[in-house]
C-alpha cells in the first residue's frame, strides 16, 4: 500500500505560479473564496460562513498533511506569493488502490487565464513523481464545462457519467469522474 509524506511541505514552482501551504494569514482569502457563488457555483460543499470557518478549514488542510491523507497548495503569482488566487490539492486518497482525486478552485477574476490547467499540470507531475501514484481523478458536475475543458487539455479523460450519485443540500446531483493514468 502507498505511504505518503508531505513533509517538509513541498512547495511547487512554475514559470508563472507558486504553489505554497496555506497559513493562518491566508484566512480571510480563504473566506472570501470558499463563499463566492461563482467558485462554489459546482462544488457541492457548505459555503464558509466566517473567518473562524475558514481557519478551521486551514487546521484540517494542516491535519491532512502532517497525516499524510491529502495535501493542498495555495496558487500565487511567482512575483506575488502572498496573494491567494486559488486552492488546488489531492483530495480523498485511496493508498490502496495508488490513486487520488484532484480538486481545484480559483477566484473568477483570475479565470481562462491558464493558471489552472498550469497549476493542475504540475500537481499531477507531483503526484506521479513523489506520490508514486498510478491514477488521479477529478469529479466535477457535468455542468461545469469550463473544469471539463482543463482536464481534458491535460490529458485526463472522462471515466463515467453518474446519474442522482450524490445528496446534497436536499436534492440528488450527477457527477463525472475523469481520470489520468501514470503511464
Amino acid at each position: 500500500m502507498l505511504k505518503v509524506n508531505f513533509l517538509p511541505f513541498p512547495v511547487l514552482k512554475t514559470d508563472r505560479l507558486l504553489l505554497r501551504r496555506l497559513t493562518i494569514a491566508d484566512a480571510d482569502t480563504i473566506l472570501a473564496l470558499r463563499s463566492n457563488d461563482q467558485v462554489m457555483k459546482y462544488i457541492p460543499r457548505p459555503y464558509l460562513k466566517n473567518k473562524q470557518d475558514a481557519l478551521e478549514l486551514i487546521t484540517l488542510f494542516d491535519d491532512k498533511i502532517e497525516n499524510g491523507i491529502g495535501i493542498n497548495w495555495g496558487i500565487a503569482f511567482l512575483d506575488e506569493p502572498e496573494k491567494i488566487l486559488g486552492i488546488i490539492g489531492h483530495y480523498r486518497m485511496k493508498p490502496e488502490h495508488y490513486r487520488a482525486e484532484v480538486g481545484y478552485m480559483l477566484f473568477p477574476e483570475f479565470n481562462r487565464k491558464g493558471i489552472v490547467s498550469e497549476a493542475l499540470q504540475k500537481v499531477v507531475e507531483y503526484g506521479f513523481k513523489k506520490m508514486k501514484l498510478h491514477s488521479i481523478e477529478a469529479i466535477l458536475d457535468p455542468e461545469n464545462i469550463a473544469s471539463e475543458k482543463v482536464l481534458l487539455k491535460n490529458g485526463f479523460v472522462k471515466e463515467a457519467h453518474l446519474i442522482e450519485n450524490e445528496f446534497y443540500d436536499g436534492h440528488f446531483i450527477n457527477t463525472m469522474i475523469y481520470s489520468k493514468l501514470n503511464r
